[in-house]
């Protein structure tokens, strides 16, 4: 039977690397994302298998493995049903959580049962060769490996997802000596690993290394302000990866260092993504307290009164109608307003009217990698018509109309020209230059970032302030008032 697991695990391996690739493009994320369930459903299949062993059926382990696919499966399809867009976020940095803590304990629970059946060093070692069929050092070293960065991976994820969903302050919580802390935190973790790699049979060295692991996950994400939420979404992502993969050599298991590969490597590939679409290192972003002060070259920083220029959805829907070239630049916003269906709706009567509309997404828009992606893709916008910034910004000046929607740092015309704002240099979506903005937010208030935005009194720019759904909704009327 062991045979037929190896098997499934062996297509499970190549699901999970197809389905990675198929959803690197929109047109077959959808696809990807099923062959990636197959690989999973097959993964499992394969543990069950794996628990009947020369002809005999182990049940109480069988039991575990049914019990942990029954607990999966009860909160898996509510979620996935019940979760709202706007909180998809907050999930996957829980979902990060739970793959690191999962790791963690894996890792444990071997060294465990290896301390259990031996009295000895000797013996301990020797358990964990007959266990894992690897050498001792090597298994307890990946154990550290699991612990150290699972629980880094548990609690960071946690304290993301409360920053995500405001549950707790977005902005940094520093303090002085912070980073000196952290170090020594960070060195003792390495000695504590060390000093357990050398002698497994001192199981109290884990009892103070997790605790460790827990304070350095929590340590290591407070101080990143919400503007940088996206990048430290993908670098938990990556960490939970590398969390599994360790886990995988820790009990000499094929599968889990293949995936953990796989998550790991891809996720340090879309944190360095991020990171260029910030113009900034990750060492930046991890040390610098970014958002601490808001400040920047806007009228609130400045002291100089502006006023914005306020327009109603019926004298933008006059602009629109004689409109030959529109874009859309989603952002958070739209995310709560839920107004990507009505995006997709005024975006179609945009085309009828004789208009070519893109929709340009940031690669840092939103809270999370791909947000606006998977909004867009959720009210079927059609895959053309989707743009990155250096598609568009080139020809920005024949832009009839750029409508921003709940976007405020990816727009900020800040980062091009005060080189006193945090945001200098990231490379944004450049509306200022189009012929005419319509900014879509509840206020003239600054972003997730806490920075102030000048596009807002620029004399091409009109705020349509309110509900981003009812404003555009409201404009859909106009449209459909002319038919």
């Amino acid at each position: 039977m062991n045979y037929v697991a190896s098997v499934l695990f062996l297509f499970s391996a190549a699901a999970f690397i197809v389905g990675l690739r198929m959803l690197r493009a929109p047109a077959t994320a959808r696809k990807g994302n099923l062959v990636s369930a197959a690989g999973m459903a097959a993964a499992m299949l394969g543990t069950l298998l794996m628990t009947i062993h020369a002809g005999d059926f182990n049940s109480k382990a069988a039991l575990v493995v049914l019990g942990g696919i029954a607990a999966g499966t009860a909160i898996g399809i509510p979620a996935a049903r019940l979760v709202k867009m706007t909180a998809m976020p907050e999930m996957v940095a829980l979902f990060n959580g739970f793959g690191g803590i999962a790791s963690l304990l894996i890792g444990w629970s071997q060294t465990q049962e290896a301390v259990a059946h031996g009295a000895t060093l000797a013996e301990v070692e020797a358990d964990l060769v007959r266990l894992t069929g690897g050498q001792a050092n090597v298994v307890t070293f990946a154990t550290f490996l699991a612990v150290l960065i699972g629980g880094v991976t548990f609690t960071g994820s946690v304290v993301a997802w409360g920053k995500l969903s405001e549950r707790m302050t977005s902005k940094p919580v520093l303090y002085p000596g912070q980073n000196v802390v952290n170090g020594l935190t960070v060195l003792l973790s390495l000695a504590l690993g060390i000093w357990f790699t050398i002698q497994p049979d001192q199981i109290w060295l884990l009892y103070i290394l997790i605790p460790l692991s827990f304070i350095l996950g929590v340590a290591v994400v407070i101080p990143i302000g919400g503007g940088d939420m996206p990048v430290v979404i993908s670098l938990l992502n990556s960490y939970s990866g590398l969390a599994a993969c360790a886990a995988g050599l820790a009990i000499n298991n094929a599968l889990l260092i293949i995936i953990g590969a796989l998550v790991g490597a891809s996720g340090l590939i879309l944190t360095r993504i991020m990171c260029v679409a910030m113009n900034r290192s990750l060492g930046n972003v991890l040390f610098s307290g970014f958002g601490a002060v808001s400040t920047s070259g806007g009228a609130a920083a400045s002291g100089e009164k502006k006023e914005a220029r306020i327009l109603s959805p019926q004298d933008a829907y006059f602009v629109l109608e004689a409109a030959q070239s529109v874009i859309f630049v989603p952002g958070y916003g739209m995310a709560v307003a839920q107004a990507q269906h009505a995006v997709k709706q005024l975006a179609d009567l945009l085309v009828k009217n004789g208009c070519d509309v893109k929709h340009v997404i940031h690669p840092v828009a939103g809270r999370m990698p791909g947000h606006m992606n998977v909004l867009l893709a959720e009210a079927n916008v059609e895959y053309d018509q989707l743009a990155v910034p250096e598609d568009v910004n080139a020809t920005m000046e024949s832009v009839d109309v750029a409508i921003v929607i709940g976007a405020n740092d990816v727009v900020n015309p800040a980062a091009l020209t005060d080189k006193s704002s945090p945001i200098y240099g990231m490379p944004i979506i450049e509306v200022h230059r189009a012929r005419a903005v319509f900014t879509l937010k509840r206020s003239l208030a600054s972003g997730y970032a806490g920075i102030d935005n000048p596009l807002f009194y620029l004399p091409n720019n009109s705020m349509v302030l309110g509900d981003a759904k009812k404003t555009i909704e409201a404009l859909i009327s106009e449209f459909k008032s002319e038919d």
